[in-house]
């Protein structure tokens, strides 16, 4: 076989935005989907997940996960409904977290069909959800864990390796080689000296590189985190207030909980202040990183007492009950920019009261309410009515589990030797096109912003 034998990307999704991670990559007669996930914000993305597939599903030999957000994951049980059977590789933490978070998108997607169709809200008759809780299990069982920097052969002439991303827990970078050559695949990189993960892995070499692009036009800022933590709470409470912060179930609400068991150990968070995760997803992804800390930063037991720290609630009628009590709380719950869950309800309530404050902790894609909120709109739909939007706002963007401009130049000068293309996806237009010109300027390396359903031949 030539070592200059031919091979392929072909970008699926992510492409010019940040969500429906999916590029598939043909080797040696072989297809390899890297991601496989849903496309999420504005409405003509989301309609993406309706459409066909761009290739057979059924002739898929397998998919290399990176990690399990649903942005990246969240297409499978609809994948394996379309066809595909074969193997799903990735991390045993990505393994674990994809079941929690595919059965409950799976759940989600049924609740919401059953509900259009009981009130009339639809124009399909009947309302279909894009996969089922059976889908989603069906689609575990293709599961097959890898271990970190271990080289294993999912196909025939493909040799592939995980490496720590940071990011969340099990995220990965993900090597491929074929016949001589190597293409990376960034995943999510994660943040340098981050509070819980650790720091993304070096990557010395790369013919090809894929790299996200998700704050390629900006950085995070110096701010430290406790301080405007301590400063929001602070205030909000003193007015009698409640903060809200809507979060990801996954990697964000365990690292706020990690810096509000810090407020509290330093006396800055009073105990008599209550704080509850309202989210049974985030109560089982946090079990989750109890149960992983080897792959985290801090000690095991300082680790144990920030995630044992806040009221964990499950019940509907708790849940409920925390908009009827007037005192001052926080309360965490998914989703992080307010697309479904737990929070919109709390937004209802919180969100008119100008005492309160509604606190985002990481980036809001377009066409999210968490965007219109965080943008300064007045009002917000929520269950098919307006909800004016009288509380303080707040975006912790520092809080972002994802590397900022200057932290992804400093993972690129890791690299010994400068790929012969890096194609930037994951990212909206401007952010993914400031990050291109800064590799570019900076590096000398070739780069260009790859547009949906493109496709690259690689020699």
């Amino acid at each position: 076989m030539s070592a200059h034998q031919p091979f392929s990307l072909s970008f699926l999704g992510a492409a010019s935005t940040v969500t429906g991670s999916r590029t598939l990559l043909r080797a040696g007669g072989r297809q390899v989907l890297v991601d496989c996930g849903l496309f999420q914000g504005l409405k003509n993305l989301r309609q993406r997940n309706w459409a066909p597939f761009p290739v057979d599903p059924a002739g898929l030999d397998a998919v290399l996960l990176t990690h399990a957000h649903l942005d990246h994951s969240g297409y499978l049980p609809r994948l394996t409904r379309l066809g595909f059977n074969g193997p799903i590789y990735a991390s045993a933490a990505t393994v674990e977290l994809a079941r929690i978070l595919l059965l409950d998108s799976a759940g989600i997607q049924e609740a919401d069909a059953e509900f259009l169709n009981r009130h009339g809200l639809t124009s399909h008759k009947p309302a279909l959800p894009l996969y089922t809780v059976r889908d989603a299990e069906h689609t575990l069982r293709q599961f097959r864990k890898v271990e970190f920097d271990e080289w294993v052969e999912p196909v025939a002439g493909v040799r592939v390796r995980w490496r720590s991303a940071g990011h969340i827990l099990g995220a990965s970078i993900i090597e491929i080689e074929h016949a001589g050559r190597r293409v990376v695949f960034s995943g999510d990189l994660g943040r340098y000296d981050d509070a819980i993960m650790h720091d993304p892995t070096r990557i010395e070499r790369a013919d090809y590189l894929v790299l996200e692009s998700t704050y390629g036009d900006r950085n995070h800022g110096d701010d430290d985190p406790l301080e405007t933590l301590h400063s929001i709470i602070t205030r909000t409470t003193q007015r009698g207030g409640t903060v809200v912060i809507p979060a990801f179930a996954v990697g964000r609400v365990q690292l706020l909980l990690w810096y509000l068991y810090r407020l509290r150990g330093k006396g800055r968070l009073p105990a008599s202040l209550p704080v509850y995760v309202d989210s049974p997803m985030s109560t089982d992804a946090t079990d989750l990183y109890a149960r992983n800390t080897s792959l985290l930063r801090p000690s095991y037991s300082e680790l144990q007492a920030a995630f044992q720290m806040p009221r964990y609630v499950r019940d509907v009628q708790e849940s409920k009950s925390l908009d009827v009590s007037p005192m001052p709380k926080i309360i965490v719950s998914a989703s992080g920019m307010a697309t479904g869950g737990r929070v919109l309800h709390h937004l209802k309530h919180y969100a008119p009261d100008p005492r309160s404050t509604i606190l985002f902790a990481g980036y809001q894609a377009a066409g999210t309410r968490g965007a219109t909120i965080v943008h300064g709109g007045s009002q917000v739909k929520i269950h098919g009515e307006y909800v004016p939007i009288r509380a303080e706002v707040q975006n912790l963007s520092s809080l972002s589990a994802h590397a900022d401009s200057n932290e992804i130049m400093r993972w690129l000068r890791g690299f010994e030797v400068a790929p012969n293309r890096c194609f930037l996806n994951h990212g909206e237009p401007e952010a993914a096109d400031s990050l291109r010109l800064r590799i570019k300027d900076e590096l000398g390396w070739r780069a260009r912003v790859v547009e949906h359903l493109d496709e690259e031949t690689l020699q």
